[in-house]
């Protein structure tokens, strides 16, 4: 029996390296994609230890380079993707007073509109199946509270809400399901800048407001990812999960 076939992009690092090796663990055939092409493939050389895992260039901001990598690989396993996870994102400090509107179009480009063109590019293969998962990583920031100086990202992981309740509707008569995930305050390379995000000493700092009283870790949102995608989330879709220990109710 052939493997089911998930694809991740931004799986380089962070939330998206732990989903693909999440996934891999699951026993899927993963495509890692990134356009971190050394982190990108160390990942899948990581699964491949194991599993079963292959590196493709994507940047999820060219319609043509995620339409390629697309048609690729469902022509090498001759039929749809299983799972689409979309996590490529970039966070920039950019407050409104110096904010340019090619900050703001960049940054749609690849947290929002990117996610749009990879689905758009498996949808057509999935409806065929009459199968499929996707999952959509946004953030606390813009789904639930405000970021500032960080106008363009909050505005497009709030944009991710609407656009995983519109393809959650528009494909489940295919049974396609489509979730969100909303992580909180994560350990990643991402976080970890202090220019573009909290830093360490801001995450240790902010730590002490969460109810759990810690900062979550990429595997703990990778664990959800595989939850949603599995037959245990089978009637659950157009939801935008929080995972945040609490932080967001304590606020």
């Amino acid at each position: 029996m052939a493997k089911p076939i998930a694809l991740v992009t931004g799986a380089g690092i962070g939330i998206g390296a732990a989903t693909a090796i999440a996934l891999g663990k699951e026993g899927y055939r993963v495509i890692v994609t990134d356009v971190l092409e050394k982190e990108g493939r160390a990942i899948a050389r990581k699964i491949d230890r194991a599993g079963d895992a292959e590196f493709h260039y994507m940047d999820v901001a060219d319609t043509k380079c995620v339409n390629d990598v697309v048609a690729a690989v469902e022509k090498k396993y001759r039929g749809a993707l299983d799972v689409v996870v979309n996590n490529a994102g970039i966070a920039k400090h950019m407050p409104l007073k110096t904010l340019k509107d090619e900050d703001w179009d960049i940054t749609h480009e690849i947290d929002l509109k990117g996610m749009m063109r990879v689905v758009r590019a498996a949808a057509p293969k999935m409806r065929k199946a009459k199968k499929g998962n996707v999952v959509c990583l946004s953030s606390i920031a813009g789904h639930v509270v405000g970021w500032g100086d960080h106008i363009p990202y909050s505005a497009a992981k709030a944009g991710i809400a609407g656009l995983v309740r519109a393809m959650a509707v528009e494909l489940a008569p295919h049974q396609i399901r489509v979730n969100g995930i909303a992580p909180g305050l994560i350990w990643t390379a991402q976080a970890l800048d202090p220019v573009h995000s909290m830093g360490a000493k801001g995450l240790k700092a902010a730590a002490k407001g969460i109810p759990l009283k810690r900062i979550g870790t990429a595997e703990e949102i990778a664990d959800v990812v595989a939850f949603l995608v599995s037959d245990k989330a089978r009637y659950i879709t157009g939801q935008v999960i929080t995972v945040d220990g609490g932080f967001t109710i304590a606020i």
